[in-house]
């Protein structure tokens, strides 16, 4: 990654100086390419890989922006990525990029990556099943329904978010930056053409999506952490105590020295799993960072005193996203018993 080095800090802050604006909406993001940043260049993307991804995932975390991002883009394209090349499948894609259509990939915030069963019946293909807490999958005009087919195989279902059958439900959460959803398939109707396949193993490809999202969210608590220092060491520098800035107390500098320690080592893990994908360095850098940014952010809020408990300070919403991130595409203890299983 240090070969791309100056194009990631020159993206990084770009993508700072666009997050600054009050109002982050669709079309911003997809003026500024970010959309499509690692889809192919013949489906009007950028060509680049996930590691331009992961830039802007953890700037936006270090903003605590309020964008469809995730799912919009992050998720919706990965698999769209990940599928066979094919005449339904390429316009979507070439249209998710354009910003002509907003689609998501529903899948759950925990549990079963698979939650839907397409099953064949006298009256045609239909679809069954439910995912919880799907990123943004509300306001999507396509949505892409991970399911396994009669014989058990990974497949993506494309339904229009109006089909009979499908319900998508808000679902609110602590953190208000996020948007999820429930969405619920009661017998669905789907063409042929619209179940597509993964291009390569199935279970692979599923697997990737899954560890696609764990990864940005740990990017995201990487900015997260970052901000919640950044924010601290600031305070700590201009608020007076017994004459004298606070920061230079003995205990206040461990404590901040103690946050550029959790932060460089999950940088370190977050690195090395963008460079080196796979299914224990995901689990190692999601499990760390994501324990990290809460960690990181309760220590932020004690350090800023009695403000930091207030509505005025603004921790309190990098906290409760550091909360949820913690928790969505698996908890750092479900991570952590991944990474066990391959030594047992």
């Amino acid at each position: 990654m240090s070969e791309f080095s100056e194009i990631h800090d020159e993206l990084r802050s770009v993508a700072a100086d666009l997050l600054a604006k009050d109002t982050i909406d669709w079309p911003l993001l997809v003026s500024a390419g970010w959309t499509g940043l690692d889809a192919p260049e013949d489906a009007g993307g950028a060509g680049a890989t996930f590691a331009e991804v992961a830039v802007i995932c953890e700037e936006l975390g270090r903003a605590a922006a309020a964008t469809g991002y995730l799912g919009g883009a992050v998720l919706a394209v990965g698999a769209l990525n990940a599928l066979q090349a094919g005449e339904s499948r390429d316009p979507l894609l070439r249209a998710v990029v354009s910003g002509d259509i907003r689609a998501a990939l529903a899948l759950p915030g925990a549990g079963e990556p698979a939650p839907f069963e397409l099953a064949t019946t006298r009256l045609g293909w239909r679809v069954h099943g439910r995912a919880a807490f799907a990123s943004d999958a509300a306001g999507a005009q396509r949505l892409l329904l991970p399911a396994r087919d009669a014989d058990g195989v990974a497949v993506l279902v494309d339904v229009a978010a109006d089909s009979p059958g499908l319900t998508v439900t808000d679902q609110p959460v602590l953190d208000e930056t996020r948007r999820l959803a429930t969405v619920t398939a009661e017998g669905v109707e789907v063409d042929e053409d619209a179940v597509w396949r993964f291009d390569g193993d199935a279970e692979a490809g599923l697997r990737a999506l899954t560890e696609r999202a764990a990864l940005a969210v740990a990017c995201d608590s990487l900015g997260v952490a970052q901000a919640m220092l950044d924010a601290t060491v600031s305070y700590t520098g201009v608020r007076q105590q017994f004459g004298r800035p606070i920061g230079s107390f003995q205990a206040v500098k461990h404590a901040c020295a103690d946050m550029l320690v959790r932060i460089s080592v999950a940088r370190q893990l977050v690195n090395a799993a963008i460079g080196s994908p796979g299914p224990r360095a995901v689990s190692m850098a999601k499990s760390y960072a994501t324990e990290t940014a809460v960690e990181v952010a309760g220590k932020a809020m004690q350090l800023h005193g009695g403000i930091g408990y207030t509505w005025e300070s603004g921790v309190h919403v990098y906290l409760k996203r550091a909360a949820l991130n913690r928790s969505l595409f698996g908890s750092p203890a479900e991570h952590r018993a991944r990474i066990s299983q391959r030594y047992r």
